[in-house]
């Protein structure tokens, strides 16, 4: 294991020798048509063109081919005087401009300055800097890079910077902007992030993506998923799920096997044990939740109970916002808050899984869930659809249908709606229990993901093909 550190604080002495422009050997005239091409290489990748960038890498940092030392650039009078004219950058002062440059092409140098170890296939995990990373290890060495988008990195860091709706889209043409004023930090550490997609996407030999609805909104943030996916090959950004292992959580399916049977028979008698299983962060919707039982309780409806698994220490403050707001709807009779537990040990103790999220790619929580044939009833975002609504077709020819219902983030009625629907109705909570377990056993199990991986990491290093033993779905 390798730990780039990006302070600079910690490669302070290196990046000042590395950025003395006399490393250059160029005159006043060279050093100005060297900025020009970078300022050039910047504005073509706005447009979508990643390759004049990649040319200054090869010419300016890649070790088998560098002929310069493109960083020694940084600390020109040249480089600074041209950024201070380029683009929004010419609204700050010259002083705070210079800090902020300088902070950013730390941020490059820190992770490009070093060599990484030959590798067939570098994988990373985000399009943020392991994209970056891998991209130029690639580079150097001629191999491949795999990206596996377990979320949209670009927009959830997006969203984080700017405060906004984590479900809301972010599109590489800026128009986010346009909803309120952005400081120029917010605008600057949007538009690095959304460069870096930019860049990274297009770099890439093969994308990977958990749930089918990401293609679409990484097709926005300028991924090229036409050309991965031309039509008369084989496509190259492809949805590859995540699995688990559902041995892992057999003792829990066959108690909930038995605690099926007495709903089937009783529902009406019968206690409801809800779960919510996540941080308590606002992210995740607890306080919609309280909210939503809170209706059902005044509705006449309180054979339930809501157990919040998960840790409380992450944001006390919106920690303590629920507690109120428990304590002020009067529902501590209805809700128990465990902390930190394992979950599969008591995933048998559990009738529905309850998911208000605002933003999710496609939690394992919820595929431990499914294996032990629990439903679910959670917000549309991320990947829900995916796990719970889509028709899945499995290798038999037969249809899996949902195992659960999805609402609208937010929607506290709706939400209640929806459980009521489920409570009131055991036979469609049977449907739904049978589908969760199908869906996972077919789909979702964590022995066909890695066959998969196993495939990919073979074809883009060029080994030959392991016999599968395994049945593809």
């Amino acid at each position: 294991m390798r730990v780039i550190y990006l302070s600079m604080e910690e490669f302070k002495e290196e990046f000042a020798h590395d950025c003395d422009p006399t490393h250059l050997r160029m005159n006043a005239r060279q050093r100005k048509k060297l900025v020009r091409r970078i300022l050039e290489a910047f504005s073509a990748l706005v447009k979508g063109d990643m390759n004049p960038l990649w040319d200054l890498y090869d010419e300016g940092i890649n070790p088998r081919t560098r002929s310069f030392p493109l960083f020694s650039v940084v600390g020109s009078r040249e480089f600074m005087e041209a950024m201070g004219t380029w683009g929004f950058l010419s609204e700050i002062p010259l002083t705070e401009l210079f800090w902020k440059v300088r902070d950013f092409t730390s941020l490059l140098y820190a992770l490009l300055r070093q060599n990484m170890p030959y590798a067939r296939v570098y994988h990373a995990h985000t399009t943020g800097y392991a994209s970056l990373i891998a991209a130029a290890a690639a580079r150097d060495y001629g191999s491949k890079f795999l990206l596996t988008e377990h979320n949209l990195y670009v927009r959830d860091t997006a969203n984080t910077k700017l405060e906004r709706p984590m479900d809301k889209p972010v599109t590489a043409d800026y128009k986010l902007f346009m909803e309120r004023p952005v400081t120029f930090d917010e605008r600057v550490w949007v538009t690095w992030f959304v460069e870096m997609g930019r860049f990274c996407y297009p770099s890439a030999d093969m994308i990977t993506y958990l749930y089918p609805k990401a293609l679409e909104e990484a097709r926005g943030l300028g991924a090229p998923i036409d050309q991965l996916n031309p039509g008369d090959r084989e496509d190259h950004a492809i949805i590859l799920p995540n699995g688990m292992l559902i041995e892992s959580v057999h003792s829990a399916l066959e108690a909930r096997m038995a605690a099926r049977m007495k709903i089937f028979e009783d529902a009406r008698n019968h206690v409801w044990r809800f779960v919510f299983i996540a941080r308590v962060v606002p992210i995740k919707g607890l306080a919609d939740l309280i909210r939503t039982l809170a209706q059902m309780r005044d509705a006449g409806i309180m054979n339930f109970h809501l157990d919040v698994l998960g840790p409380t220490d992450h944001r006390i403050d919106y920690y303590q916002q629920c507690l109120n707001l428990i304590e002020d709807l009067g529902m501590g009779q209805f809700i128990t808050f465990h902390g930190t537990v394992k979950v599969r040990q008591m995933l048998a103790n559990y009738d529905l899984l309850l998911m208000p999220s605002y933003n999710e790619g496609q939690p394992v929580v919820a595929l431990e869930a499914m294996a032990a044939s629990i439903p679910l009833v959670s917000t549309d975002v991320g990947g829900m659809s995916q796990l719970i609504d889509d028709i899945l077709d499995a290798s038999d020819g037969k249809e899996i249908g949902n195992c659960g219902i999805l609402t609208v983030p937010g929607d506290v009625t709706g939400f209640a709606r929806a459980l009521r629907i489920i409570m009131e109705t055991p036979g469609l909570y049977e449907q739904y229990s049978r589908n969760a377990y199908a869906r996972v056993e077919k789909f979702f199990q964590l022995s066909l993901v890695m066959e998969h991986y196993n495939r990919i990491y073979r074809k883009l290093g060029g080994l030959p093909a392991r016999p599968s033993k395994y049945t593809e779905e």
